[in-house]
């Protein structure tokens, strides 16, 4: 027995730093003390197949099938805003600011304090600097230009979402690190020292400077070395501050449990809601563009706040088209009187105000499949010319604000 520890610390000390660390000691205990986990896993508050359905074979077609591919990705440079200090030197006017900054990244200034959203600066999602999805368009800004930061908010600890090269530039600055119940343990090795963590289970909440940061469920898995021990938690998140309440869904599948936090934590100024790297071969554990708007409803009690689609336009995740996402979002809000917001990558908008909703990936984008751009472009001409330009275009197709 004593070989076999040896062994297995032996392979442990070999495991490359990208894969984080398992939980051990008082956090493995907290883990295992948790009201989600059980049966030496956690638990999704309702149930999710989190492996591709259906044939294995089939969907490596879809995946790689060439045609496929290219749809898959832009067809020139991603127009990212070039986000300078002047764009977040001044407050914002309205007390709340949010700025994308690819994928699932968002820094959302929020009553004097500043979030920042699963923050992914790393050229590629994946424990390899050599291998795996990689970058589709550059950085907005860089972290170390970006200021200071508050609060770190995590969501899981999935590549695209915790990235360690980001949080070793984050782990010298004064910022707490807010997280799901034992992903702590990925921080701890990667120079985060303990009294600048919060480590939370689902409904609890902590205060950093000032704001108030409650984990909340979320339908999904977690896991980034070879093997998935769900071991960690996945959240979503509520920070509210004075004034100001937001949302960030992290990943999640669709369920009914959108209403019971928009309920006891809203509603909600934004809902930051991830709408890409769906798939059939995946439908539990990510949402589709009409299931996020969806969602948002729920969480609002109905079309209030607004709505910033993430976790698109940046990685390579899934087989659907680079610009579907994009699409289906604007056709799905609008049907639904939802005002959303689709800025370019790294251009902040403050959700009070003029909303961005230019479809500016189209410049670069193949043809939709579906029939979203041949209606979308009809829209925007009729907005147009009921509005007489860019002002009246941007109301109309934000929804009644």
């Amino acid at each position: 027995m004593t070989g076999f520890r040896s062994l297995r610390s032996g392979l442990r000390s070999l495991r490359p730093e990208s894969f984080g660390a398992d939980p051990a000691g008082e956090r493995l205990a907290r883990i295992h003390r948790s009201p989600h986990f059980a049966d030496g896993v956690f638990q999704n508050p309702v149930g999710a197949r989190v492996g591709p359905l259906g044939s294995k074979v089939e969907f490596a077609k879809t995946y790689f099938r060439k045609e496929e591919r290219v749809r898959r990705a832009p067809t020139g440079n991603v127009p990212v805003h070039p986000t300078t200090l002047a764009d977040l030197g001044r407050p914002p006017a309205t007390g709340l600011r949010l700025t994308w900054m690819g994928h699932s990244s968002v820094l959302a200034e929020i009553d004097g304090r500043r979030v920042l959203f699963d923050p992914v600066w790393g050229e590629r999602c994946s424990p390899f600097a050599f291998a795996g999805p990689r970058r589709l368009h550059p950085v907005p800004v860089p972290l170390t230009a970006l200021g200071p930061v508050d609060a770190v908010v995590i969501s899981h600890d999935h590549y695209d979402h915790l990235d360690m090269p980001s949080i070793k530039a984050l782990a010298d600055t004064d910022t707490v690190f807010a997280v799901p119940l034992g992903v702590g343990a990925n921080l701890e090795r990667w120079g985060v020292s303990m009294d600048r963590m919060r480590e939370l289970d689902w409904h609890e909440s902590t205060k950093i400077a000032g704001l108030s940061l409650t984990a909340t469920p979320a339908r999904h898995f977690c896991g980034r070395g070879l093997r998935n021990q769900q071991h960690t938690l996945w959240a979503s998140w509520a920070v509210a501050g004075d004034e100001h309440r937001i949302y960030h869904s992290g990943d999640t599948g669709y369920f009914p449990g959108f209403r019971d936090i928009g309920t006891e934590h809203g509603p909600f100024d934004a809902t930051m809601i991830q709408i890409g790297a769906y798939s059939e071969y995946w439908p539990d554990i990510h949402m589709t563009p009409e299931e996020g708007v969806r969602a948002h409803l729920d969480l609002q009690g109905g079309p209030h706040g607004t709505l910033l689609p993430i976790h698109w336009g940046t990685f390579n995740l899934a087989p659907h088209p680079w610009s579907e996402p994009g699409e289906g979002t604007l056709t799905a809000a609008r049907a639904a009187n939802v005002p959303v917001a689709l800025p370019n990558p790294g251009l902040p908008f403050e959700p009070a105000g003029v909303l961005p909703v230019d479809p500016w990936w189209r410049a670069v984008a193949h043809p939709a499949e579906r029939p979203w751009r041949a209606q979308g472009a009809e829209d925007e001409a009729a907005a147009v010319g009921a509005g007489g330009g860019r002002e009246g275009r941007d109301l109309d197709l934000a929804g009644e604000r």
